[in-house]
């Protein structure tokens, strides 16, 4: 969604927070477009939007195409993004970690956080498996119905965890979802106890994934690594074999990013 850029807040400057919707509208569509297009879109005079593309195409955030004219994302968001990536010790400490639980797993392993409410994913390695569950790098999910999100939502102080349910709900995703908070506020306490969450295909009927917490130096938890295979072959000793194995590995990110606590 493109933020309404025609009433700023007060300490925004407005033509920096056009720019800036205007980049957001690109990534959304996912395509070129022509000024006019834009300019409509966004509900602004053409001038307005020229300016703005002009200045963004100089400085290589806007590419326009020498054939059609349109303008789509430049190549300075992808370098700057790589160095986003790059800045992300959690990245350099998480992976190795992933890729040792993918080989010994062969099951789907991923690192995400929380991000505005949601579950935003930074890192993905695939089942070895011949079946692959469809997810991607910079996706979003719920909260309340997710491995990952239950595993960072019992972390987080409860006017926290009211605000995010306020805000997004607890939509019913399959028959096994959660969608009373007292209940998954009783889960959210087990989560902390026993150091870990389970998605009982909650998010999709025939997954089932098991999710831990990384604790920085300071006991915070931002981040989380989950463990996802299909319900018919995650359960009984296989599933606690996965479970002793992702809280050895996220453990090791743990006392990696300066935690010295016992779970």
């Amino acid at each position: 969604m493109i933020e309404d850029t025609k009433t700023p807040k007060s300490s925004h400057v407005q033509s920096v927070a056009r720019a800036l919707s205007i980049l957001d509208l690109l990534a959304c569509e996912n395509r070129e477009m022509s000024l006019t297009e834009i300019a409509k879109t966004m509900g602004w005079p053409k001038s307005t939007a020229h300016g703005l593309i002009a200045t963004l195409r100089d400085y290589y955030y806007i590419d326009q195409s020498p054939v059609t004219g349109y303008y789509r994302l430049g190549v300075r968001l992808f370098e700057i993004g790589n160095a986003v990536a790059r800045s992300w010790n959690i990245r350099a400490l998480a992976v190795p970690a992933m890729e040792g639980l993918n080989n010994r797993l062969g099951e789907m392993v991923q690192l995400a956080t929380e991000d505005k409410g949601e579950v935003l994913y930074l890192e993905k390695l695939d089942s070895t498996h011949i079946i692959r569950i469809v997810s991607e790098i910079g996706m979003r999910l719920p909260m309340h119905c997710t491995g990952l999100g239950k595993a960072l939502l019992a972390y987080k102080r409860p006017v926290e965890i009211k605000s995010i349910l306020s805000k997004h709900g607890m939509n019913r995703m399959t028959a096994r979802t959660i969608t009373d908070r007292e209940q998954l506020e009783r889960e959210l306490i087990n989560i902390r106890k026993q150091g870990y969450a389970v998605d009982d295909r909650e998010i999709m009927e025939s997954l089932r994934c098991v999710a831990a917490p990384i604790f920085d130096r300071d006991g915070n938890v931002k981040y989380a690594v989950s463990v996802s295979g299909l319900a018919t072959s995650m359960y009984g000793e296989r599933l606690n074999m996965v479970r002793e194995e992702l809280l050895r590995a996220t453990d090791g990110i743990s006392y990696a990013m300066g935690y010295r606590k016992s779970r």
